[in-house]
């Protein structure tokens, strides 16, 4: 089976990513990222599932981008309550995180001697991340093929796969279920309590919550009350 690396945050994009990675006939090797973020409830349900998920390896890496700041995710910062239509982009947005998780991605890629590397960004139901547009992972790509030793020798070309990048919400959700995807297994939510329950007031909550409604399913996740 040809490899591919998911990068794989226990939430319900990147899970339904590997499911279609392995439908794709990929072996899939597993990258997760504990970075001090607030929800860290997301990375448990990541290790958890994982093995159900056939995953070939799982590799969780601590890159503390916490220390750095800047987040409502990360640092001692409010996490807002849902405000889906931004002119600016939200406060919960984690400084370069999809370019320093891809560049971690990037030199497993070199290790396991693959070219395929699969993220799970969105254009259409987003919170207005730059790092989630077609243009960030096709500027990416070329970076990738210019900045390796197995791009450099020509050994392969790297591919970055955004399978979610144009589908909304729904259509996520309706993707992973037909994959047989148990979203229970899966955790979306900034700002959960101690017991892991999901606000469902956040950006994330609110995006998971309207994309199960238009996909007309219940969402099995665990709300505070």
């Amino acid at each position: 089976m040809k490899k591919a690396i998911v990068l794989y945050s226990g939430g319900l994009d990147s899970t339904t990513c590997v499911a279609i990675a392995r439908a794709q006939g990929y072996a899939v090797y597993g990258l997760s990222f504990s970075y001090g973020q607030r929800h860290s409830v997301e990375l448990e349900k990541a290790k958890e599932f994982a093995p159900k998920l056939g995953i070939v390896q799982h590799l969780v890496l601590d890159v503390d981008i916490g220390q750095i700041g800047g987040s409502a995710l990360t640092a001692d910062i409010d996490v807002p309550t849902a405000e889906l239509d931004h002119e600016h982009i939200p406060i919960t947005y984690v400084p370069a995180r999809n370019t320093i998780f891809l560049s971690y991605a990037l030199a497993w890629a070199e290790v396991l001697q693959c070219f395929d590397i699969f993220i799970g960004v969105n254009v259409v139901d987003y919170s207005g991340y730059p790092d989630c547009r077609p243009e960030f992972i096709e500027a990416f790509t070329r970076m990738a093929n210019l900045a390796t030793k197995a791009g450099v020798e020509q050994q392969g070309a790297y591919t970055i796969h955004s399978p979610l990048i144009h589908m909304s919400k729904a259509e996520i959700i309706r993707t992973g279920t037909d994959l047989g995807i148990d979203f229970a297994h899966t955790h979306s939510c900034y700002n959960p309590d101690l017991k892991g329950r999901a606000c469902g007031k956040c950006d994330s909550c609110a995006l998971r919550l309207r994309g199960f409604h238009a996909a007309g399913l219940e969402d099995p996740l665990e709300y505070q009350p």
